[in-house]
């Protein structure tokens, strides 16, 4: 079958990521000696210079980790709210909405705490041998994607105007970064040098790293960040305000290691990220498939995930979230998603439709219940995806642009690794973008803006609370066969993950294998779809009730009858659904496999 590129197979180690410099160091890591933790490390850390409108250090990330003949575990590089963070604060200020951009929107700082933790426990290499890419990335320049010369275009008037520290760095002589040019981010780079510096007399490797640690919440880096939660910032209400991170929020923070939540499905078990991500919601969609699928693509099949994934989306909006119990055993239950299973009926669905979970009544908010009620569309632009910042003069302030194809700004980064040892690697970065906060002038990087997910009403499970993790979309997933890791797999796109990552996980599950091994690169290629009729997760939380966006690849027919069974169809660009990454590792043969999403022309898989 063709494929827009080879499933790369090999025996010493592979590496998917959004980006290839990401994907290159995080394999000359491999080729040095390291380990698929090691490799993440160095290729995050890449990440965070080569797509800075994606992620960066100050953002969050989950990791999933396989290490060999061991559990999978959840490394939580999700921050919480700052303890200044109330509902009762915001609503002070005038806010229904927790604001898509500026220091309001800052959650403590959860990834590079994240990522030490993975080098400390488990890694083999120094500070300076994983972060030596990105310094190298950072001084030097790198030649940058064009997606970063488009978002900071559209931030320019922002940039020159209110967020002056953002264009010392993206708009130096009053010029974006340009593909084919050298861009730079010295600020960055000394950033990272003074910290190995600061740690390098700590001790031993193990040392280093702690000493690191500290640094961040504690040393130069903490109170930069500090200071700059503290400057008031031009957001998305069109005023400005100072956040609420304190320097103690940033010391009592750390990283942690949890159980994924697993279900198991036709002999897969999935793991993924507890209900403080939107995870679960992969998990419950496997649920909900009957026994007998229809015809992989048909129109029958699609209209099967789709309704499906609007049944899993009503449940995360009313009872995903970390502040409240969320009952996960009853969710994932068969006696549960057989009678939900039942409300597929032959139409589209345009209405919300929580479940009862062991008999409990669903929680909906005010705005939900908002964005439900508005079947033309409720702020029908911005749904999906994150937030581009612009001046409150802009037609459409705060949204990201949303062309006629369907298709918006990215967002995230993903990066999937496997070693010769087996262990395995999947991760999610995300936040901190460029377009979201300004830059911290000391350190060249922004804060996040993670708490525009949670809501402004008490009593709800993702309810703006001090101490608690903001519910996040970002999704890895590591997939076992008889109880040993051999898939890990992920995507950007906020809302749409989990709803891209079935469909890939079916496609390798049900389509024919390639040289003896599983077609992830067909499964990536193939026509993927979304579906927006659930309130959004970024600012200004918007929904369009009955909606499918499908590409242009997509079969005519298939098209056609979604129409007739009432789907609100839009027809996207040929390569504009789905960024995966995947790499896998057959226990038996010790073959290793790796794939990487073609849309976009920037992501990439490298091994041997």
């Amino acid at each position: 079958m063709f494929t827009s590129r080879p499933t790369l197979q090999g025996t010493f180690g592979m590496v998917s990521s959004t980006h290839w410099l990401a994907a290159q160091s995080a394999m000359a890591v491999l080729e040095d000696g390291g380990n698929a933790c090691d490799a993440a490390v160095a290729g995050a850390f890449v990440l965070h210079v080569v797509e800075p409108h994606l992620n960066g250090p100050a953002g969050e990330v989950p990791i999933l980790l396989a290490p060999p003949g061991g559990e999978v575990r959840v490394l939580c590089g999700q921050g919480v709210a700052p303890a200044g963070a109330t509902v009762a604060h915001y609503r002070d200020l005038g806010l229904d909405l927790v604001p898509g951009t500026g220091p309001l929107a800052a959650a403590v700082p959860g990834a590079f705490d994240a990522w030490m933790l993975l080098l400390r426990d488990h890694g083999t290499k120094s500070l300076a041998d994983v972060l030596k890419y990105a310094i190298g990335y950072a001084e030097h320049g790198h030649a940058p994607v064009e997606r970063v010369t488009e978002t900071v275009e559209t931030v320019r008037e922002l940039f020159e105007t209110e967020w002056t520290s953002s264009a010392e760095v993206y708009l130096p002589g009053g010029k974006a970064p340009r593909p084919g040019e050298l861009f730079r981010n010295p600020a960055l780079a000394a950033t990272w040098q003074r910290l190995l510096a600061e740690t390098a007399g700590a001790g031993d490797r193990e040392a280093q790293i702690e000493a690191a640690r500290r640094v961040w919440r504690t040393g130069f880096i903490a109170e930069a960040l500090v200071r700059q939660a503290a400057r008031p910032t031009l957001d998305t209400t069109g005023e400005h305000h100072t956040g609420t991170l304190t320097s103690a929020d940033l010391a009592a923070w750390s990283a942690t290691y949890e159980t994924p939540v697993t279900y198991d499905w036709n002999g897969w078990t999935v793991c993924k990220p507890g209900p403080w991500s939107q995870g679960p919601v992969l998990l419950q969609q496997l649920a909900l498939l009957p026994p007998e699928l229809p015809a992989y693509g048909s129109a029958d099949y699609v209209h099967l995930l789709v309704e499906g994934c609007k049944l899993a989306m009503a449940d995360r909006e009313a009872w995903y979230g970390d502040a409240a119990e969320v009952p996960l055993d009853d969710l994932l239950s068969a006696e549960y998603n057989t009678a939900r299973r039942a409300l597929v009926g032959e139409r589209a669905e345009h209405d919300l439709r929580p479940g009862s979970p062991g008999g409990r009544p669903p929680r909906l908010g005010a705005h939900a219940r908002a964005a439900a009620a508005a079947q033309e569309g409720f702020d029908a632009l911005g749904v999906g995806e994150p937030t581009v910042a612009k001046l409150p003069t802009s037609p459409v302030p705060g949204e990201p642009v949303v062309t006629a194809d369907g298709s918006t700004r990215g967002d995230t980064c993903h990066l999937d690794i496997v070693d010769r040892w087996g262990t395995m690697v999947s991760a999610t970065p995300s936040g901190g973008w460029l377009q979201s906060n300004p830059v911290v002038p000391e350190l060249g990087f922004p804060l996040g803006t993670r708490l525009q997910m949670t809501w402004l009403e008490e009593g709800l499970p993702s309810t703006l609370t001090p101490g608690r993790r903001p519910r996040s979309t970002l999704s890895p997933s590591i997939a076992l066969r008889d109880g040993v890791p051999v898939l890990a797999f992920g995507t950007p796109g906020g809302d749409q993950q989990d709803q891209w990552q079935l469909h890939f996980l079916l496609a390798v599950a049900l389509r024919p294998q390639v040289r003896g091994g599983p077609d992830l690169q067909g499964a990536i290629d193939a026509p993927n779809w979304h579906n927006d009729s659930f309130p959004g997760s970024f600012y200004p939380r918007g929904m369009r009730p009955g909606s499918v966006t499908v590409e242009a690849r997509t079969d005519p027919a298939v098209v056609a009858e979604l129409r007739r069974r009432g789907h609100e169809v839009t027809v996207g660009a040929p390569w504009s659904e789905g960024r995966l990454c995947a790499v896998a590792r057959d226990p038996e043969t010790g073959v290793l496999s790796a794939a990487a999403n073609p849309r976009g022309m920037q992501g990439y898989a490298v091994g041997r």
